[in-house]
């Protein structure tokens, strides 16, 4: 049996932003605004089309600065307000709102060019991610990101061999709302190598170069054992990919 419903929204969205420069080396920028939460379509059938745009305000303070003419400086500081939260429940397999939301946050990226082929980069989150209304300790957002990073060193002339070497990091963070249970954070590191010419291109990519062990879906489900006498509530995940090497030929025309 088909259930077929169609749901129509509008919203405003009004931004603001004031750039001031002090000279060539340091910018000085406020951005502001009000956007939406893109809604899950379950959960718009679930509640009739109700709140299918939850608004979102957010606002960064930050700042560019160069040193010196090969490193660019970009930290910020951020706040984020959500109307309606969305939270995945892993046994239910479905996406529900449960309330509202604020985050804050710092935001760091780093930019340097060591040589003319040669460019280092690295971007840095911290932020506070917390449930409005709930009781203290128990008002945490389950899977929210708390501490990420990416980061790397590329090596790129027009010709020849180039490469990079790269790094994403995501912390420690609660998988429920009391931090009860907790998803495990991990460091995974990739590589490219490849050696090129007008004609073609030779390239070797290596993913998690290092073969760590780390978990890529993770959620708080209850399940229960064969030997178990009641369920038990705890992680569940699906296992991040072991180390993967692939070769490849690209030919230009």
């Amino acid at each position: 049996m088909n259930n077929n419903q169609i749901a129509e929204n509008s919203i405003l969205s009004p931004k603001l932003n004031i750039n001031y420069t002090f000279n060539n080396r340091t910018q000085l920028y406020l951005n502001t605004g009000k956007g939406f939460h893109s809604n899950d379509t379950r959960v718009v059938v679930a509640q009739n089309g109700i709140k299918t745009l939850p608004a979102a305000y957010g606002a960064d303070l930050g700042l560019f600065f160069k040193p010196f003419g090969r490193l660019l400086i970009n930290p910020a500081l951020w706040y984020l307000w959500l109307d309606q939260e969305f939270v995945y429940v892993g046994d239910e397999g479905v996406v529900e709102p449960s309330g509202q939301s604020r985050r804050y946050g710092f935001d760091l990226s780093a930019r340097y060019q060591i040589t003319n082929n040669l460019y280092f980069d690295l971007d840095y989150n911290t932020t506070k991610p917390r449930a409005v209304g709930e009781k203290e300790g128990s008002n945490y957002l389950p899977l929210a990101p708390i501490n990420t990073s990416t980061f790397g060193i590329t090596y790129q002339p027009k010709y020849g061999i180039n490469g990079s070497i790269r790094g994403r990091y995501i912390g420690n963070r609660p998988a429920s709302e009391t931090n009860s249970i907790v998803a495990k954070g991990y460091l995974v590191n990739d590589c490219n190598l490849n050696y090129t010419k007008p004609k073609y291109n030779i390239g070797l990519s290596i993913q998690n170069m290092f073969n760590a062990k780390w978990k890529e879906t993770q959620f708080a489900t209850e399940s229960r054992l064969k030997n178990e006498i009641v369920s038990v509530e705890e992680i569940h995940f699906t296992p991040g990919s072991p180390f993967f090497a692939k070769i490849n030929l690209s030919i230009f025309f």
